[in-house]
């Protein structure tokens, strides 16, 4: 079932809210909303309370007139806002990429809020093969008219990094991820997602990994999907030298992003929710 609020600066933003007991929010990638998080509901079958936010500009929740604010710290605050409108004093995160860099500045700035984090083929480092491709189609209508132009075009170009998903998969994405228009096919995110990225990477890259010590004392875990262009093996390990507790799952047959219904996935969601919360 989808909920509203309204944030600080008067936008009214989608959640779902799912399934009982200890509390998860899902924070969806890029340009994803929270139907991203549909296959790990019907995973979790209502065991754990999954909370999904859409994040502003994103289908579903309102379109900011000012597209600055479509940046990690803006979207920060918002994840902030949800969790004090539900009450909630802390939740788990469960991060997809830019959910997972969200949880990251979190962790720096509000980490009282975090029980544990879970970043799915997210890290400090970003590899800048998997940001060319973003860019590629960021802000771009994909060439279809019906869900199945879309479905099979996705098939094409993303089918190396995931050999096992059928196309009846790909439609489902390509249900979450665009919408119909009178056009065909076209974007269901504000396009100024582009602009704010665009300016983003204009500045210098900066060092994330003093946001990732910043996650020192909460239970931790993270995903990478084997055939990532993102996250890559050493940003990984790297990852789990400095935090020796880590707990990392590669899932087969996945590049950006796993879909968090896999069992290594799942897996180590269920690690991660055995440890004591922080």
């Amino acid at each position: 079932m989808t909920r509203r609020f309204t944030t600080s600066d008067g936008l009214s933003l989608a959640y779902t809210d799912t399934g009982e007991g200890r509390a998860l929010l899902g924070l969806p990638g890029l340009t994803r909303n929270a139907a991203d998080f549909e296959d790990l509901a019907a995973a979790l079958g209502g065991r754990h309370r999954l909370i999904a936010l859409t994040s502003r500009g994103r289908h579903g929740s309102d379109f900011d007139p000012e597209w600055k604010n479509y940046n990690v710290a803006v979207e920060g605050r918002d994840v902030i806002e949800l969790l004090d409108h539900l009450g909630l004093d802390k939740v788990t995160i469960v991060g997809t990429s830019r959910g997972g860099l969200i949880a990251m500045l979190l962790a720096a700035v509000a980490r009282d809020r975090l029980a544990a984090v879970l970043l799915n083929d997210i890290g400090p480092e970003i590899d800048a093969v998997g940001l060319d491709r973003i860019m590629g189609y960021l802000g771009i209508a994909p060439k279809g008219r019906t869900y199945a132009d879309v479905a099979a075009a996705l098939r094409a170009t993303s089918g190396a990094e995931f050999p096992d998903v059928p196309l009846e998969r790909w439609e489902i994405s390509a249900r979450r991820w665009f919408a119909e228009t009178p056009d065909g096919i076209g974007l269901n995110y504000d396009p100024k997602l582009r602009d704010a990225v665009l300016e983003g990477s204009a500045a210098p890259t900066p060092d994330m990994w003093p946001l990732f010590d910043a996650f020192a004392g909460i239970p931790l875990a993270v995903l990478r999907g084997a055939n990532s262009d993102l996250l890559s093996r050493e940003t990984v390990a790297e990852m789990a030298r400095r935090r020796p507790d880590l707990i990392a799952a590669e899932v087969p047959n996945r590049g950006h992003v796993p879909f968090l219904d896999e069992p290594e996935a799942l897996g180590a969601l269920d690690a991660l929710l055995a440890r004591p919360a922080a």
